[in-house]
């Protein structure tokens, strides 16, 4: 399913930017709810090499990831939308 990147999520994508770290540095500090806000619930994951997200829309919780790559053009909103998949449970 496409989902249509919020401003909310490009806020966190403002706050991925300013922490001016490598792909290695983001290794070394994994978090899985490094960063959230009303939408949005996420973090680096080293074994994905991947930023990994959740969030919540009709009462059901949907996951999605993205490399560290794809933030600047997230931010230029050349990715407007991202792919999700419904949550594992």
């Amino acid at each position: 399913m496409k989902h249509k990147i919020k401003d909310s999520f490009k806020e966190i994508c403002e706050q991925i930017i300013g922490e001016n770290k490598t792909l290695e540095e983001w290794s070394e500090v994994e978090s899985s709810d490094m960063f959230q806000n009303e939408d949005y619930n996420g973090g680096f994951d080293a074994t994905e090499e991947e930023f990994c997200f959740s969030l919540y829309e009709n009462d059901k919780e949907y996951w999605f990831q993205f490399p560290l790559e794809d933030i600047q053009k997230i931010l230029s909103e050349e990715i407007t939308t991202i792919t999700v998949r419904e949550a594992d449970l």
